[in-house]
């Protein structure tokens, strides 16, 4: 069952956006052409992990996080051409989120902070947004060893 995600204030990026029922993919994300509509379905009681799942292949879902719940620092800088594709108005209405790689525990999980999602939380629009900025990795750790 999908249902709607309000991310908690610390997720946020200063969105008034309380809830976020269906997203659409301004570009599809890479290796699944085809998709394009997904959904936020909250997986704990604080709102900080989320699986972004596909409606179009329910089967198919993500699990993101804030990235300012684990990554307090991570300011990432997005191409204008990105934000344009968003319809972005002012950034307070870009809801940042990474994708993470679960482990068998929180330990050996990991997040991608080299292609965050963004999501235009007025629009409902987003995009995963592959950075050219080798300060960020592919597969850091969410907590430090």
């Amino acid at each position: 069952m999908i249902t709607e995600y309000a991310p908690p204030a610390h997720a946020r990026t200063g969105s008034t956006m309380t809830e976020i029922p269906l997203i659409e993919l301004v570009q599809p994300m890479p290796g699944f052409p085809d998709l394009r509509q997904f959904a936020l379905v909250q997986l704990d009681d604080d709102g900080v992990l989320c699986a972004f799942r596909s409606v179009e292949a329910p089967e198919l879902r993500f699990l993101v996080v804030p990235p300012a719940t684990f990554f307090p620092d991570y300011t990432p800088e997005v191409d204008e051409e990105a934000v344009r594709e968003l319809g972005v108005g002012a950034l307070e209405d870009i809801l940042v989120l990474v994708v993470v790689k679960a482990g068998a525990s929180l330990a050996e999980s990991t997040a991608n902070l080299a292609a965050p999602l963004l999501i235009n939380a007025s629009t409902r629009r987003a995009r995963q947004v592959v950075l050219d900025d080798p300060a960020y990795s592919l597969a850091v750790p969410l907590v430090a060893a």
